[in-house]
């Protein structure tokens, strides 16, 4: 199928994005920004999305397209594509857990278009950048011809494909904290083929004390609700002890009493409830593991 017919619109700086983005609001006009278009395309393709107008983002690639690393931050910018996300030496050292992520992101030629910022925005519950960014309690800085707010995960997504964005309001940031020397990362996701979104999936962290044991640790669960989850609160009665498979075991169970899946066309709650106690069973040894090979213990 075709999209609806539209206005399409290329502003030449985000100013200039933003105050159209502004003006066509006001005037009552349905208008949807556009990065790499590989979510909202196939939505006005198949006209469940119908914007009277399109303001394509892409001609501000230089000036929304970077990885910046600072004082403990990775500043990544909204319009930088998966691609660059995957092939950075900067993100490889700073944040190994997106090059893991990235690797798992639909095709080549999708990570070539799709963008970090366009990830977000669609917010789908089962895909990884969403999860990562919520694995590491990132934040988001969001625009307006107006000003600008800063908003973490669980303030940003709301439910499914939906999001706290304003209509008039563009990100012109994301934000992540640089893994630290001897923390351990790790992804683990089930999809019934490569580059499908996962039925479910895992990313954790995990750093360890002198002794080697347990520390601190983040968990997060994709596909198993509405946004991704943060079931960190389960590790916390575990710090101090030593990470073994029946530690993991453990978590794991715990873990999945904090969630309720969907049942769907795709898996039965009872069964997306299984994989997320294997995938966690496995993330957190995989970031044990990782951290132990990076850390004098």
């Amino acid at each position: 199928m075709k999209p609806a017919p539209f206005d399409y619109i290329v502003p030449q700086s985000l100013e200039e994005a933003l105050g159209l983005l502004h003006d066509l609001i006001a005037q009552g006009v349905d208008v949807k920004v556009i990065a790499g278009g590989q979510s909202l395309m196939p939505l006005m393709n198949m006209r469940l999305a119908t914007p009277a107008a399109l303001i394509d983002l892409e001609s501000l690639s230089g000036e929304l397209a970077y990885i910046e690393e600072g004082n403990g931050l990775l500043r990544v910018g909204p319009l930088t594509p998966h691609y660059r996300l995957e092939e950075s030496p900067v993100i490889a050292r700073a944040c190994p857990i997106i090059t893991e992520a990235e690797a798992l992101i639909g095709h080549p030629q999708i990570r070539s278009r799709g963008t970090i910022g366009g990830s977000l925005s669609h917010a789908d519950p089962s895909a990884e950048l969403p999860l990562i960014w919520t694995l590491l309690e990132g934040r988001a800085i969001l625009a307006t011809k107006t000003g600008q707010r800063v908003l973490r995960p669980q303030e940003f997504f709301i439910s499914y494909l939906m999001t706290a964005l304003a209509p008039d309001e563009i990100i012109t940031e994301v934000q992540l904290p640089v893994a630290l020397e001897g923390v351990g990362q790790a992804l683990e996701e089930f999809s019934p083929r490569h580059g499908d979104f996962a039925l479910a999936a895992v990313a954790c962290q995990v750093s360890l004390d002198e002794a080697g044991c347990l520390r601190g640790a983040r968990l997060a669960v994709g596909g198993a609700g509405p946004t991704p989850i943060d079931v960190s609160e389960v590790l916390e009665g575990y710090r101090g002890e030593a990470v073994t498979e029946k530690l993991a075991l453990a978590v794991a169970n715990q873990m999945v009493t904090h969630l309720d899946p969907p049942d769907d066309l795709h898996a039965s709650r009872e069964y997306r409830l299984n994989l997320v106690r294997e995938l966690g069973r496995r993330a957190i040894l995989k970031s044990y593991q990782r951290c132990l090979r990076t850390t004098d213990v």
